[in-house]
């Protein structure tokens, strides 16, 4: 189990924390109720913050990858294979399909290049 670092937890009602700065996550048990399910302990703080969320949901987006970070990190994987397969196309077939096809392989490969190297 990896907490991931710098993502914003909704606690609920509003409040969010730091993921990496949470130390302890525990359920309320006495006088739980709407907008009290869950202490959460926050690094530098004496006292807990009450969230309005179950436990089990606030760990489990500590520790899950937010959706975006991992299609983020799935499209770049693609562009480097899309990039890796172009640098196998011949000059014959790369001017086939900018004059017949309209399709600037090179432009394109310049393109993917300034995405995934930044």
């Amino acid at each position: 189990m990896k907490v991931q670092p710098s993502v914003l937890v909704h606690l609920g009602y509003g409040k969010y924390v730091r993921s990496d700065q949470v130390t302890a996550v525990m359920p309320i048990e006495q006088e739980r109720g709407p907008g009290r399910r869950t202490l959460v302990h926050m690094q530098g703080q004496s006292e807990p913050m009450v969230g309005s969320r179950a436990e089990d949901s606030i760990v489990r987006d500590l520790v899950q990858e937010p959706k975006e970070v991992t299609q983020s990190r799935q499209q770049q994987e693609i562009l480097r294979d899309l990039l890796m397969d172009l640098g196998n196309v011949n000059a014959t077939v790369r001017r086939i399909a900018r004059d017949e096809g309209g399709l600037d392989l090179e432009r394109l490969e310049r393109r993917i290049r300034e995405v995934v190297e930044d």
